[in-house]
């Protein structure tokens, strides 16, 4: 069999190394991949946004199934072109991904169907969006409708981050067409989890639980990122797995369906714990990254035909076994992120790194110079510990962390600690 994953992220390494051993993966293929992925699969040089160009590539080889990573080649309807040549893909539609692609489309699908989210009014310009701050209180928070990479969102608890955030969406414009409209939220309060589901549009298989880390600094500081470190499993109060997926998965499904838009893919819920329950913040589209670099390796079956099943719309006789061990990723940022990444730096280390055992590295902005590997994007590499508890999983990815170098690497140190 062959099968194509499409990204070139440590998401899509986590994938390649998994998927390379499922049984029946003959040849692999990544489009365009990474360094680390390249030891794996075959990768070839197009850019995972190029959907028609994926499309005339995939149909050319035959290719019997595909995974797509990013949000932005769904969001772009991937899935669409893929199904107009009759080959395999899981990934939503373009339709079915604007549950990602536009923050308002999610937010008026929460209040056609009932489900649980912050209030928000959408602006289009400074004045609306200071009326809408004004209307909310401090904290508040500003989300950009269209994708920003993970970066689009603005957690303002006073009025010099207020005044910033205003200046950067609506006078610098920082997110381009993606922040033509803002989300004026008020700011839920609580406890985060990721909840990602494997979905066929009707019958919903819960992924392993899981958290991410996504301001720069220790302490929860700094700015948003794509996110610098996770832990799986995490722990949610008796009760709460199953509301979330009554209360918010199983509406968003079944909505989507009743509107037209079938979702068959991985639908990822950021979900806020508060006092009143779980409330949603965002929805995405596909596999949260980091938090596939800590689910992936705890799966204890084959994904391949689990990701099939979905796709084919077939995952009703479906189950999912998780090795009962705790994982922990630290994200390794290049100097100058997230605003201005640095790249060129030389790295170093990952042969100790990974001699340590319990470990594994996921690269993602990295690329070959001259025979080195060199970073080549914000988020560098993701080095991960496996453990049996969340402390054992985190000292034994600091330990591997401690063997990596490059110039200005940037990394958070409370990784699997709790953050308030």
């Amino acid at each position: 069999m062959r099968v194509l994953i499409v990204g070139s992220g440590a998401r899509e390494h986590a994938l390649a190394w998994k998927l390379s051993r499922a049984e029946g993966v003959e040849e692999l293929y990544a489009a365009p991949g990474n360094p680390g992925m390249a030891a794996l699969a075959h990768c070839v040089p197009i850019a995972a946004d190029a959907t028609v160009e994926l499309a005339e590539f995939a149909a050319s080889l035959h290719m019997d199934f595909t995974v797509v990573g990013p949000e932005l080649p769904l969001c772009l309807g991937i899935a669409d072109e893929f199904a107009r040549r009759g080959l395999a893909l899981l990934g939503p539609t373009r339709a079915a991904a604007e549950i990602e692609g536009s923050k308002v489309f999610a937010k008026d699908l929460c209040l056609r169907h009932g489900i649980p989210t912050a209030q928000a009014i959408v602006a289009r310009n400074l004045d609306e969006a200071v009326a809408g701050a004004r209307r909310f209180g401090l904290p508040v928070v500003l989300k950009a409708d269209g994708l920003a990479a993970g970066k689009g969102v603005a957690v303002c608890r006073s009025r010099d981050q207020l005044d910033e955030a205003l200046v950067r969406f609506f006078e610098e414009r920082a997110f381009g067409t993606a922040g033509e409209r803002v989300l004026v939220e008020e700011c839920l309060e609580g406890s985060e989890v990721s909840f990602m589901v494997l979905t066929d549009g009707a019958t919903i298989l819960p992924l392993a639980s899981a958290r991410d880390y996504k301001r720069l600094g220790d302490g929860d500081a700094g700015p948003n990122t794509g996110g610098m470190g996770a832990v799986s499993p995490t722990s949610l109060p008796q009760g709460l797995g199953t509301a979330i997926l009554k209360d918010i998965v199983y509406p968003t499904v079944s909505g989507l369906a009743q509107e037209g838009r079938v979702f068959q893919g991985v639908l990822y819920a950021g979900v806020m714990l508060t006092a009143d329950g779980p409330k949603l913040l965002e929805y995405n589209c596909r596999l949260g990254d980091p938090e596939t670099q800590v689910v992936i390796p705890r799966l204890d079956d084959d994904l391949l035909p689990l990701l099939q099943a979905a796709a084919r719309g077939d995952l009703g006789s479906m189950r999912a076994g998780w090795r009962h061990e705790a994982v922990a990723c630290v994200v390794l940022a290049a100097a100058g992120y997230p605003d201005s990444p640095r790249r060129g730096d030389v790295i170093t280390g990952l042969g100790p790194a990974l001699a340590l055992g319990g470990t594994l590295v996921f690269q993602a902005g990295t690329a070959m110079d001259e025979g080195h590997l060199v970073t080549a994007g914000g988020r560098v590499l993701s080095v991960l510990g496996r453990g049996v508890s969340i402390s054992d999983a985190a000292a034994t990815a600091y330990q591997a962390v401690s063997q990596i170098h490059f110039a200005g690497m940037q990394y958070r140190r409370d990784i699997g600690k709790d953050v308030s």
